[in-house]
Formats: C-alpha cells, structure tokens, sequence
C-alpha cells in the first residue's frame, strides 16, 4: 500500500467512526452507537469519543446551530475492541442557545459524560489573542511520522496508522525528551487526505484533533516523555471552544502550555489557529500524571 492510500484508508477510518447510527428515537432521549478504531494501547483514544459525543449531540439540533463550548469527562478507560453507545438528552431549547448532554456508553456503564452548548450564528463584538510570531511554516518542519526511528514500536505503529499528519515545533516526545525544560510547545497539524464538505464533519473532527498533543506541555516542563520508565498519564476531563470556522484538512497551528501542576494532576491549554492566522478554537484539558521516583 502507497503512502498516499494509506493516508485515505486513515481519514476515510475517522469519517466512518463518526458517521454514527440512531437506534432509537424519543421525545427526551436519542440513542446512537459508534465503531471504535484500534490503538496500539487497546484503550479508546480519548478524542474519538470527544468527537462522537459532539456528533450525536449536534444530531439533536434544530437546523443551524452549532456548538461553541463542551465540557467533558473521562470517566473509565474504554475498549477499542468494542462500539460505543451515546445517549443524548435534550436539556433546554432557547431562542437563540441550545444545551445538551452526551454520555458514552460501554457494557452498560458511562466512560464519557459531556454537556455541550449550541447557538444560532449571530452578529457581536470580536477580538481573539493573535497567533504568536517566529513559528516555523509546516513545510520547514519533518512529520512526526518521518522522524521515528523504530526505537519505539507503539509509538511507530500509532504515528503509522492516525489520520494527522503532525510537526512538532520543538520536535516529538515519542523517543527521549530534550535537556530543555519547558511548559510550552506548538504543533502543525492536518488531516493527512481531503475530508467531506460538511461543517459538522470539521467540527466533530477538530475536537478529534483537540486530545492529540495537549498534554505533552506538562511532560516538557518536567523533562519527560512518552518514553519515560514507568510514566502513567490519563486525561480527567476536557473543555472546547469553538470560536471560529476552520478546516481540518488544511493546516492548523495547535498552541500549548501548561499553567499548573499538583497533586498527581497537571493542566493544559491550547489554542488552534488556522494558517492565515484565525483563532478557530481553544483548548483546556487536566491529567492525572504519575512518575516514578528517580
């Protein structure tokens, strides 16, 4: 298989896990299952379920709104051997907003709980933080993929198989952290083929996207990576704003610090610019982190 089919048979795999199913209907209630994709770790990805949530909770709404925040917690590890189950409620149907919650379900029992805010496109003020200066344009930068060097085999076969092509700035954190210690890092990233047309499609996909990556400005500022003996981390919880309209088959600029860490838990921002410079979105999201004494 060419690098280019491969790269197709990755984003068409992304577009097929969230083109959920409705199994059930109700004044109240909408029930939806989802196909789940293989990680090299057998626990789902963590923004798979973020952007099916946002799918079937968007399934939901009157024609023309889209969301502009989610709030989201990790509530069990889940199993990409299996599909999953969302149950959407309809919470409150305003003028103008629209509020819904998203539970992912697996064998029975909730591995994701969001609440989602949805809204009518309307005319306000606007301003947004620009994006910072001095970062490198993706083509000055190697893929992610192109700098593995097989020392790390789950990490090669996850960077092989995911549907982005990403470019780490300051260089990946698969293999041996830099001597640098820093609570900051920016990433290129894109869907590696074309994706559909339609907005929800980019909407769901970029909340994909928002997990990829947030977390590695705390293991910077400790001088830690995915390779460290011993390291375990897992994502608490998650918050989404969707500020403007963007792309994710063009390339994004994912901006990334980490303002805290204590207590076993770390926490991460970020900020996705597109490539002529828009704020589309922001990120927030707190781990729980453990580290072998030296």
């Amino acid at each position: 298989m060419t690098h280019d089919e491969h790269a197709r048979r990755s984003v068409e795999m992304l577009r097929r896990i969230l083109d959920l199913d409705s199994s059930d209907a109700r004044t109240t209630e909408d029930i939806f299952t989802g196909a789940s994709h293989p990680m090299p770790t057998g626990r789902i990805y963590g923004g798979q379920v973020l952007g099916q949530s946002i799918i079937a909770a968007e399934r939901t709404m009157p024609d023309g709104r889209a969301p502009h925040s989610m709030h989201g917690y990790f509530l069990r590890a889940g199993d990409a051997s299996q599909g999953l189950t969302f149950a959407v409620d309809r919470i409150h149907d305003g003028r103008s907003f629209s509020t819904r919650r998203a539970q992912a379900y697996q064998n029975g029992v909730p591995i994701f709980s969001m609440i989602a805010s949805f809204q009518d496109e309307n005319p306000g003020i606007e301003h947004a933080e620009p994006m910072p200066e001095g970062i490198p344009d993706p083509e000055d930068l190697i893929s992610d993929e192109d700098l593995s060097d097989g020392t790390h085999p789950r990490s090669q076969r996850l960077l092989a198989e995911r549907p982005v092509d990403m470019r780490h700035v300051e260089g990946p954190l698969f293999g041996e952290a830099g001597a640098e210690k820093s609570a900051h890092q920016a990433v290129w990233m894109r869907l590696r083929a074309p994706f559909p047309e339609d907005p929800a499609l980019h909407r769901a996909a970029l909340a994909y996207l928002s997990d990829m990556s947030i977390q590695e400005s705390i293991l910077r500022a400790h001088g830690l990576s995915w390779a460290t003996p011993g390291l375990k981390v897992a994502s608490l919880d998650h918050a989404m704003w969707w500020h403007r309209p963007g792309r994710v088959d063009d390339w994004l600029l994912y901006v990334q610090e980490s303002p805290n860490a204590r207590g076993g838990r770390g926490l991460a921002t970020g900020r996705i610019y597109d490539r002529a410079g828009a704020l589309i979105a922001s990120v927030a999201q707190e781990i729980t982190i453990r580290v072998p004494e030296a």
